[in-house]
């Protein structure tokens, strides 16, 4: 985990040069405490065993001279440990925000398939991506702040230990390996608790999210218990699932901390022993100076208790999100190709297509869109028309076949430029949080004001973006959902590209709004290649081509004339329409206004 965020900390390389000196800097000071205590002891020890009357003012000079070194190291200790914690912080805040933008470019450059992958849901993966990035931004924390200057501090204290006593200082050292085996099984006992327990934590985000998407079906069918009912026995998984992990946790951090105070009491006794036996250099004063080189030594052992869980969950966490970082399978491809001159004339051949989630949704399809004309694709639901215009709009790759647009391969042409030159219109379009004018700019992000104005126009909704308060700046979320649609045929009509794909664009509008925008919509359609899918027959109608799906492949094609004359699926499909409509009501009623 450290080796794949060394390249975002360094970037930052003299601040983290600088964090290191301060925490040598401050490890270093960490042991004035054991040195004075060490000069102190024996210096008291001197004067209590001096022959003749005790001398006061050698006391109080001693005390002075202690008082005031100790004070000093404290106040220059404080300066250098905010020096090191803020810049620490600094290189923490700094990698965060490193990752996050690295993870939306990342985001940004991934196919379709991805996004529609088992797993990749929004909750799932938004609970990825913000758990890596807290939890390795807590490591960088963790590792410069916290664990650094006390490994640093427990190197140096060590050293002293054993340039003071060999003895001593091997007894301190055969402490640590066993702490850290304990740590090493601690790790592996818990591993896959934390992926259960992370598994489960993406299930519940995912479940929230689902809830609130999902908030009017639930209230309309009275469905609120159900879903309580869900959520709480996820919420209970996840409970038992916590509680297994910190009864582990706790249980090795109690065999830690017995090992690390074996340690304390064997320093104890060998120190006492040896000065109790006259060994060269020890004194007193030289047992304090043991016990606290070595309370500096344990120190991370103790600090480890706090941070080990962070650091264990941050493996976990880091492993889901540099899956998403270092995934090369899932890169959208592009190829190379660009026209200024687009035609529009697409060609697919027996084009097979299965969506991620195992959906055979194309087969042995074959098609040709031409150039300048409008193509209607008819169907019932599940067909494969949308899947089309996925296919078209390169969202997706077909696993076999061929789709050429103006006779290159769709793979060679550069994705960018290929968009650049398709408007696309769904039935459901997504609006941002913003104003008007910066929904409607999307679609040309270099538009002026008057631009914006006359494509909101040609989408017949200027007249009611007028009527708002704030107009234009008015923001786009508190619009209804007829009015989101015409923002969508605005931003078209400002993009204005030479290809248009129009999947059921009316279908959330009224009669009167669906017919201005058929006929903006009908004047757009010059010289373009348009593609329309509709359940609408006035939609279709007077395309110049129409094919009719089936279960993923083509069973009709023609005029809307010649197919209607040929009977089967489309007749069918555009009798029920009419009986739907009740269209010979509709004539008679005509008939009679106009008599």
């Amino acid at each position: 985990m450290l080796r794949k965020l060394l390249p975002y900390v360094l970037p930052y390389r003299w601040l983290l040069i600088i964090t290191l000196v301060l925490t040598f800097v401050g490890s270093t000071m960490a042991q004035v405490n054991a040195v004075v205590l060490d000069r102190a002891v024996d210096a008291i020890n001197s004067l209590l065993h001096t022959e003749g009357c005790f001398q006061w003012s050698k006391a109080a000079r001693l005390l002075l001279i202690v008082s005031s070194v100790l004070l000093g190291k404290e106040l220059l200790s404080a300066v250098v440990t905010f020096g090191q914690r803020i810049f620490g912080e600094k290189i923490r805040i700094k990698v965060s925000r490193d990752l996050s933008l690295r993870v939306v470019d990342r985001i940004l450059q991934f196919k379709m398939a991805f996004f529609s992958a088992d797993g990749n849901e929004p909750g799932k993966l938004q609970t990825r991506i913000d758990r890596g990035i807290m939890s390795l931004s807590n490591t960088v924390k963790n590792f410069f702040i916290d664990i650094l200057p006390l490994f640093t501090s427990a190197v140096i204290a060590l050293v002293l230990m054993f340039a003071a006593n060999v003895y001593v200082g091997l007894v301190a050292l055969a402490i640590i390996p066993v702490y850290f085996w304990i740590t090493a099984v601690q790790g592996r006992r818990m591993k896959g608790w934390r992926h259960r327990v992370f598994g489960t934590h993406q299930a519940l985000n995912s479940g929230i999210m689902n809830i609130i998407e999902s908030i009017g079906v639930i209230k309309s069918f009275n469905r609120e218990q159900v879903e309580a009912d869900k959520q709480a026995a996820l919420q209970d998984q996840s409970t038992d699932q916590q509680m297994s992990t910190r009864r582990i946790s706790f249980l090795f951090e109690g065999l830690k901390t017995f090992v690390e105070q074996i340690g304390t009491v064997l320093i104890i006794i060998l120190t006492a022993y040896l000065v109790l036996t006259d060994y060269p250099g020890m004194t007193i004063g030289k047992i304090m100076y043991h016990v606290l080189l070595f309370n500096n030594v344990s120190a991370p052992i103790r600090q480890l208790h706090r941070i080990y869980d962070d650091l264990n969950d941050a493996l976990v966490y880091a492993e889901g999100f540099f899956g998403i970082l270092e995934s090369q399978s899932d890169v959208e491809p592009t190829g190379h190709y660009k026209s200024d001159n687009v035609q529009g004339r697409f060609e697919l051949r027996n084009v097979e297509f299965t969506y991620p989630s195992g959906v055979h949704a194309i087969s042995a399809l074959s098609m040709t869109i031409e150039p300048g004309k409008t193509t209607a694709l008819v169907g019932l639901s599940g067909a494969g028309k949308s899947t089309i215009v996925n296919l078209l709009d390169k969202f997706y790759a077909p696993q076999s076949g061929t789709i050429t647009l103006d006779g290159v391969p769709l793979e060679e042409w550069d994705t960018k430029s290929l968009r650049d030159n398709i408007g696309l219109v769904l039935q459901k379009n997504h609006i941002f949080n913003g104003t008007i004018e910066d929904n409607i700019r999307y679609g040309k992000p270099s538009a002026k004001h008057e631009e914006v104005v006359e494509a909101a126009r040609k989408a017949y909704i200027y007249d009611q973006i007028m009527s708002l308060p704030d107009g234009f700046e008015s923001n786009a979320l508190l619009l209804s959902g007829g009015q989101q649609q015409r923002i969508a045929i605005a931003r078209m009509f400002l993009k204005n590209p030479p290809v248009i794909f129009l999947d059921e664009p009316t279908a959330s509008l009224d009669a009167i709004a669906t017919e201005q925008i058929k006929n903006s919509i009908d004047a757009i359609k010059k010289d373009r290649t348009v593609v329309v899918i509709s359940h609408n027959i006035g939609q279709i109608i007077d395309a110049d081509r129409l094919y009719v799906l089936d279960t993923g492949h083509v069973v009709q094609q023609g005029t809307p004339d010649e197919v209607y004359r040929q009977g089967g699926l489309y007749k069918e499909i555009f009798d029920a329409s009419a009986r739907s409509m009740n269209v010979d009501k509709i004539a008679d009623t005509l008939n009679e206004t106009n008599a």
